[in-house]
Order: C-alpha cells, then sequence, then structure tokens
C-alpha cells in the first residue's frame, strides 16, 4: 500500500465527482485540457496539486461505474480556495456544458493520513 507524502498531511481536498447514470456525458479531452487547467489557474499558489480521475469499473462485478470521472483540488487553504472560486463560479459552472451533462456533486475534506 502507497502512503501519501508527509507534504499531503493536513491539506484540503476538494472532490468535483460526476456521477455515472444513463445517458449522461462526460467529455474528458476537454476537462483534462481546458476546464482543470481553467480553476487550477483561479487557484494560484493555494494550489499544491490537482489530480483527474476516470471511473472504469465498480467495486462490484456487473454493476454500474458509481463515478464517471472525479477532478480533485489539494489547497493549503479553505478560506483562500472559497475566496478564489467564488468570484469565479459562474465562470466555471458556464464551461460544464463544454464537456458533461452531469450536475457534480462536491466533498470537501481534510487529508488525515
Amino acid at each position: 500500500m502507497q502512503n501519501r507524502t508527509a507534504d499531503e498531511k493536513g491539506l484540503i481536498k476538494v472532490s468535483i465527482m460526476y456521477p455515472y447514470a444513463e445517458g449522461k456525458t462526460f467529455n474528458m479531452e476537454y476537462y483534462e485540457t481546458k476546464h482543470m487547467p481553467m480553476v487550477a489557474a483561479f487557484l494560484g499558489s493555494n494550489l499544491v496539486k490537482y489530480t483527474i480521475d476516470r471511473g472504469v469499473a465498480s467495486g462490484i462485478p456487473n454493476q454500474p461505474l458509481p463515478f464517471m470521472a472525479i477532478g480533485t483540488f489539494y489547497v493549503k487553504s479553505l478560506s483562500e480556495y472559497q475566496s478564489a472560486i467564488g468570484p469565479n463560479r459562474e465562470a466555471i459552472r458556464a464551461d460544464f456544458a463544454n464537456y458533461t451533462n452531469i450536475t457534480p456533486v462536491i466533498l470537501v475534506s481534510e487529508v488525515i493520513k
């Protein structure tokens, strides 16, 4: 089992999860090359890193995937994240139509280990 680096402990992790459902679409190329870099630029020096996961299977054989994709931002400060996203929220939401018809589920958490 791979351990997280000590640098990640205590960071704020913002997970943007795109649930799978019949008839939903997701353009991974656009998300990877346009959307996530745009949001990352809004976060500036508060951003430590970001990751993108493509859903490939459920944990239970022959069941649909729970999520088509998950984008994750690791930031130093939640308040700085919120200050950066707030004024750009409409631009971020307007860009959704360029890559998906899914309403994402967002989880903000603290990295413990």
